[in-house]
Order: C-alpha cells, then structure tokens, then sequence
C-alpha cells in the first residue's frame, strides 16, 4: 500500500469561552464540518480524520461526525502528541501528518497543498506558515514527517510539550529540519480563529456573505468583504 497523507483535525467541546465550539452552527452545519468540506477540496491529502479526547464530554462531537461517516480517533485528552501518533499510526501507512486545529473554519486547502508539496519537494520534517507570522491567525498549516513525528512521541515524557503535537520538533531544530512559506503580505495582525462568542459571529457573517456564492472562498474573499464592511473589520483583529 503506497504511504498517504493524513490530514489531522484536533477537535474538543470542551472550551472555556465557547464551550462545544466544534458542533456550533455555520450556514446550517457544524462548524467542524464546514472544516472538513474545505479540507476535502486539498489535492494533497488522502484521508482526514478528526481527533477528539475519551472523555464523555467528547462523546456527542464523536458520535456526531460517525453517524455522517467521519473516521473519528480518541485519545488521552491532554497528550495531543501521543494522541496524533497514534492517530497516525492507526491510519497507516502514512508518509506525512497535516495538522489543523479545530477553530478554524477559514482553512484554506491551497495552503494545505503548498504546506504538503513543500514538505515532499524538500524532504524537511517540518514544514509550517506560521513562523514567521504573516497569514491571519486561523490560516495556520504544520505538516511534519510520520518518523519526525514517531520521533518526537518516543523522546523522554515532558508533560507541557505534549500537550501540543509539535512542540517538540519545533523546539528541537538541531534534530529535525524544518523549512516554512508566508504570504505575499503581513496579514498576521488579523485572526480568524473561534474562540469565543464574538469569533463565532464574526465567522458566521463571513459565511452568510460568501459561502452561497462559493463554499471555498479563499482568504482574498474574506480580506475583501473584510475591507467593504467595517462592521466586520474591528471584529478581527488579533489581540
């Protein structure tokens, strides 16, 4: 079987300012699931699957994304990296890990592409737009080896750098090889995550101004509208 690469979503209900973020309403699907119908359209990846925690206040996003044929993985809910290796490794043969968060419903299937041909043209085991910082927050792309990742998993147990999936490699530049791409302007001032109430209406507008006219409007879409609306503009800017 020729190795593929997964798209990995990092998704919980639990959230101090937004509690069950995932499952909350865009257009008239959960936001989890607006994510996956744009990662769906990346050339690059051959499966996706949403990793949640075993935690039962985890059971209605699993059992939500299983009744509308989601592969779902579950894990410790506080060891992202062990829970995204294993993650992996049940998904197997796998050549690369893309990781998304799961408050981002602007993910961009073009970034995740570039992130990914990125990673296989020049054979880095990390590869990210994040640093330095110049899309907006919520366009973030990390594509990392399935050994890098192995790699990091298996390093001495540090409890704080497994609580993010790549932490470690990030944190260890002498070990892994890392390369990085950024946007042809700085927009890295704007955030287009959801974390709280005013996230969500601030995606939810976007959404009902573009995705009738396209489901896969692009971060130029969004600067746009963002530049015509004002309403809109103070909503996002990063803190």
């Amino acid at each position: 079987m020729t190795e593929q690469v997964i798209c990995i979503i990092q998704a919980r209900l639990a959230s101090r300012k937004l509690p069950g973020k995932p499952l909350a309403s865009l257009r008239g699907q959960p936001m989890i699931w607006r994510q996956l119908e744009r990662l769906r359209a990346a050339r690059s990846l051959g499966r996706i699957v949403v990793a949640t925690s075993l935690e039962a206040s985890d059971d209605p996003l699993a059992s939500w994304l299983v009744s509308r044929g989601q592969p779902v993985f579950r894990g410790a809910p506080t060891d992202l990296l062990g829970r995204f290796a294993r993650c992996a490794a049940a998904a197997g043969p796998v050549s690369h890990i893309v990781r998304i968060k799961g408050n981002a419903p602007f993910v961009d299937p073009g970034l995740v592409d570039r992130a990914v041909w990125l990673a296989r043209d020049s054979g880095a085991d990390y590869v990210a737009n994040r640093e330095p910082a110049s899309f907006p927050i919520g366009l973030e792309v990390e594509v990392v080896t399935a050994a890098a990742l192995n790699a990091a998993a298996e390093a001495p147990r540090d409890p704080m750098a497994r609580t993010s999936p790549t932490a470690f490699i990030r944190s260890h530049p002498d070990q892994f090889s890392w390369k990085s791409f950024e946007a042809v302007r700085d927009h890295s001032r704007l955030n287009w995550r959801v974390k709280t109430h005013a996230d969500l209406a601030f995606a939810r507008s976007v959404y009902n101004a573009l995705h009738p006219v396209d489901p896969l409007f692009g971060m130029n879409d969004v600067l746009d509208l963002i530049g015509g609306r004002q309403d809109l503009a103070r909503f996002n800017a990063a803190a």
